[in-house]
């Protein structure tokens, strides 16, 4: 059984008010891509990958007259794509939900939000974020998924995650960057210490475990990581814990053993102003140890890492066109 995450930048885009995909010669939110590339690109990813569930990141919306579930499905038949149903969590306003898509022939998936070890996904989480003694009140703009589901290995909870951002977007001056990424990385630890109390419920249920998704962090990503002491990824992992309360992830793992060798990414963006690309690990597959025995593979789909991926030429191009990010998957026996 292959599960899978992807964050497909500007998906909402590719679709009308009705959900029918928008196949014209017009731009797609991606840069110098227009609808019908970005779509033919997608289509031969995800026929690609074959999972049989996709945690889709920044799925299309469910705003304004929108139904994201609908789009999504059209996007799977227009595919041919086993994995054809879809799984919606808390809607937010954002433009960027999260959704899994799934092959409803073997997995049965419902939303299932537990109030256990910390407040649910679409309330709101107290916590002192700058040590001034006083709380703060945390929310996600973008409530992570919880799902229950019945699998051919038996039953797996889902955590699908897409943690706050920890650009300055918006800042002006030198001074506006530094406020605006000391302020936005700190929430984003608060929204992984949050998510980590709900995994530490999980982990003491027993339960097998999944936390999939883009985390928009990683290990010496930035120069005020110091300053906190550890990342976002280390929180949600329970690195510092013993090791039958850690999650796993292989490529997670790799990146924390040295900061000052090469580590496995997920992501590839443009910077414009120093006319060069930045590559970085963002995305996700941890399972707990009472899954990890089923954990036999897992992939990041990277047009020039993955050599399979680089000696097909059709899906190396499609992995560059189809989004900012590559899909992760991991195979479970």
């Amino acid at each position: 059984m292959r599960i899978a995450t992807y964050n497909v930048e500007w998906f909402f885009k590719l679709f009308d008010d009705s959900g029918a995909l928008l196949r014209d010669g017009e731009w797609s939110g991606r840069w110098n891509v227009t609808r019908t590339a970005q779509i033919n690109a997608l289509t031969t990813v995800f026929q690609a990958m074959d999972a049989d569930a996709v945690l889709v990141v920044e799925a299309p919306d469910t705003s304004r007259g929108r139904d994201g579930a609908v789009a999504l499905r059209n996007f799977a038949a227009h595919a041919g794509l086993r994995a054809r149903e879809v799984l919606v969590g808390f809607p937010n306003d954002t433009q960027q939900e999260l959704m899994l898509l799934y092959d409803p022939d073997v997995i049965t998936a419902r939303h299932d939000p537990l109030d256990r070890g910390a407040p649910r996904f679409d309330d709101d989480f107290a916590i002192d974020l700058d040590i001034d003694a006083t709380e703060d009140i945390v929310r996600f703009s973008k409530p992570p998924l919880e799902a229950a589901l019945e699998t051919p290995i038996g039953p797996i909870r889902l955590i699908g995650a897409h943690v706050k951002s920890k650009a300055p977007h918006g800042a002006v001056s030198d001074a506006d960057v530094m406020r605006m990424a000391i302020a936005n990385r700190r929430k984003q630890l608060a929204q992984c210490i949050w998510l980590r109390r709900r995994i530490e419920a999980h982990l003491d249920a027993g339960d097998a475990l999944i936390v999939a998704g883009d985390l928009n962090d990683g290990p010496g990503l930035d120069e005020y990581e110091a300053l906190f002491g550890r990342s976002g990824l280390e929180i949600v992992l329970g690195a510092s814990g013993p090791a039958e309360r850690r999650l796993f992830d292989p490529h997670g793992a790799q990146a924390l053993q040295s900061k000052l060798s090469a580590a496995p990414t997920t992501s590839r963006f443009f910077l414009r102003h120093e006319n060069r690309y930045l590559q970085a690990l963002l995305d996700y597959i941890m399972v707990s140890p009472a899954l990890r025995p089923r954990a036999d593979h897992w992939r990041i789909w990277h047009p020039f890492d993955d050599p399979d991926c680089w000696g097909r030429a059709d899906l190396r191009a499609a992995l560059l066109t189809a989004s900012d990010h590559f899909p992760v998957s991991l195979d479970l026996i």
